[in-house]
């Protein structure tokens, strides 16, 4: 280890290693323990068949939430036009999937390459066997080094010293290392005019190439988690939510991936769960430690008890049971608002009427039975004070029930308030929270969702702004409404409403915030079908061909009707009883990749 500047540690002859710790490293650890505890089942990711077709099918869909480096919208959209079959592609994405790349078109060809799109036009026909896996495309650092050598003669070292130069573009040497590479191709047969072309093409290539060796290590993992979720989708989607318990947004994506998945995800049980999220029977369990005001410490002494003596019969077994130290009003009623004794047939609001008289009760109970000071009527007096301890029968709306659970665990849980709204709320928008992210500062967008807290402020003028959190299914964002905007829709911005935002993308850094421009309260639509408007023009085969495969991918009962306009003139056709659907946000978002923000009717 060297606390000196990598230049010069790399000039005393040094070698210089970049060690990465990766979260889904640990991701993968604690899938596998939760596949082993529930299934039985011992799985050696590290042997995975490279081929597994149920993997590149997930691949294939784009559904890669939660898959190492494979979340963002651009890169999902990536993935479904390159469509990859083999590990090989997998390799390809992560090394394509970066700014130099993609500046380059790079990414695109090598998907319209690979799929029969673009013809395919070999460098030179010294290189058609050596560049054939990445469609005669320089994708890798390692091909610019393989072109050298075979091309101008170079050995591996010289070819390293070219590949690092133009990587760093340094003149000097640049300028030397031409006129021996185009020394070398002389020497080797071919023409100083082939052996200048070949120098500008893989200069342009060195620009943005990739180390193979890195992009495949990172293509392991990414395949890995890919696996995992198609195999053991439960499993893997609980890993998941344990390592980003602590950022609700990340959360909520997952949680919304579940239901997109259809795995169930339960509120914290006394009785079920654990610290962290479990599995059994093909759920996830929310752990104890994601309510508010439950610490590590409390979880312990829960599980200890439940370990010790057996299942809570009662929520008065439970007060009777757990280590007193740790049963305080707040983290008892915490552990009532999340849910975490809906098990025991309790429910939440007439236990939060009676629970601080049974803790009472209870508690002083066993202090004096620690002390020594037991009655002589004590068992008359416990029988009455148990009789006057009834729980009542009543319970909170489904409203209040949801604002309590997301106030205790961050997020909604047993249910959202938007679920029954989410298709709607998908052809209304153009993007959803956590897509914001990918956008430029400045972006024109139109999100939705359910409006959280409010801050009203004034300006300088003494004009009003109000700032407000914006929720949908996967996440949430800030919104601001300037003076003007307050002007014209201030009276919609209250906490609770359903509202559809446009505006632009204020993104500075990791800061993402929408500065709106108009509001509107979201209209529903009619779920039973699903109608999409295209321009007759744009369906290409191409088009058409990715149309079906998104309409595959989400099977159910809605018919589809296609819209198709030319010249003014719109023709409907409703598509086969194969292609019938499930309206939900997930298919929306592909179908808006495909055809556009305002395909969606």
């Amino acid at each position: 280890v060297t606390q000196f500047e990598m230049h010069g540690v790399e000039a005393l002859g040094l070698l210089k290693m970049d060690f990465l710790g990766l979260r889904n490293l640990s991701i993968i650890e604690r899938c596998l323990e939760l596949i082993e505890r529930t299934r039985g089942e011992r799985v050696d990711i590290d042997n995975a068949p490279l081929d597994d077709s149920k993997t590149f099918e997930l691949l294939r869909s784009g559904d890669t939430i939660g898959v190492f480096q494979m979340e963002g919208t651009a890169m999902r959209a990536l993935i479904r036009s390159l469509r990859p079959d083999r590990f090989e592609d997998v390799i390809a994405l992560v090394a394509l999937y970066r700014p130099g790349p993609m500046g380059a078109n790079m990414h695109n060809l090598y998907a319209d390459r690979k799929n029969g799109r673009v013809k395919v036009e070999e460098l030179h026909p010294a290189l058609t066997e050596k560049l054939a896996d990445t469609y005669q495309i320089m994708v890798y650092q390692e091909q610019v080094m393989m072109v050298a050598q075979e091309m101008a003669g170079y050995s591996m070292a010289d070819a390293d010293i070219l590949r690092a130069a133009m990587g760093k573009k340094i003149k000097s040497v640049m300028e030397d290392e031409e006129a021996k590479f185009v020394r070398g191709c002389v020497e080797q047969g071919h023409s100083e005019e082939t052996g200048r072309e070949m120098f500008r093409l893989i200069e342009h290539f060195a620009g943005y190439g990739f180390n193979r060796s890195h992009a495949a290590g990172y293509g392991l993992v990414a395949y890995q988690t890919a696996y995992l979720k198609a195999h053991y989708p439960a499993e893997y989607l609980a890993a998941l939510l344990t390592a980003t318990k602590k950022d609700k947004d990340r959360t909520a994506l997952y949680l919304d991936e579940c239901r997109q998945m259809g795995v169930e995800v339960l509120v914290p049980d006394v009785n079920e769960s654990e610290s962290d999220f479990t599995v059994h029977e093909g759920r996830i369990r929310f752990g104890l430690s994601a309510i508010r005001n439950v610490g590590e410490g409390v979880v312990e002494k829960i599980v200890e008890a439940r370990e010790k003596e057996g299942r809570f019969e009662s929520f008065l077994d439970f007060v009777d049971r757990v280590d007193p130290s740790v049963l305080n009003r707040r983290t008892v009623e915490s552990l009532v608002k999340a849910g975490a004794f809906d098990g025991l047939g309790h429910p939440r609001k007439g236990l939060t009427l009676v629970c601080d008289q049974i803790l009472d009760a209870v508690l002083e109970r066993r202090r004096n039975e620690d002390m020594g000071q037991f009655s002589l009527f004590a068992g008359e007096a416990e029988a009455g004070v148990e009789e006057t301890m009834a729980i009542p029968d009543v319970e909170w709306t489904q409203k209040i029930r949801l604002a309590f659970e997301k106030e205790m665990l961050g997020l909604y849980v047993s249910d959202h308030p938007l679920l029954s709204a989410g298709a709607a709320l998908a052809a209304a928008t153009s993007v959803s929270v956590t897509q914001l992210a990918d956008l430029a500062d400045k972006a024109a967008v139109t999100v939705g969702g359910i409006v959280g807290s409010t801050t009203r402020r004034w300006t300088r003028g003494g004009e009003p702004m109000i700032f407000f959190q914006l929720e949908d299914l996967e996440g949430s964002v800030e919104c601001i409404a300037f003076p003007r905007t307050v002007h014209d829709f201030g009276p919609l911005i209250v906490e609770d409403a359903v509202l559809v935002v446009s505006g632009t993308l204020d993104h500075r850094g990791d800061e993402v915030k929408v500065v709106a421009r108009e509001i509107k309260e979201l209209e529903m639509r009619d779920d039973s079908v699903v109608r999409l408007s295209v321009a007759a023009g744009r369906l290409t085969p191409e088009v058409v061909g990715s149309l079906r495969g998104i309409l595959q991918n989400h099977p159910g009962p809605a018919p589809v009707y296609l819209h198709m306009t030319d010249n003014g003139d719109t023709k409907i056709l409703k598509l086969g009883d194969e292609l019938r659907v499930e309206p939900r946000s997930s298919l929306f978002a592909e179908l808006k990749e495909l055809l556009g923000p305002r395909a969606i009717l």
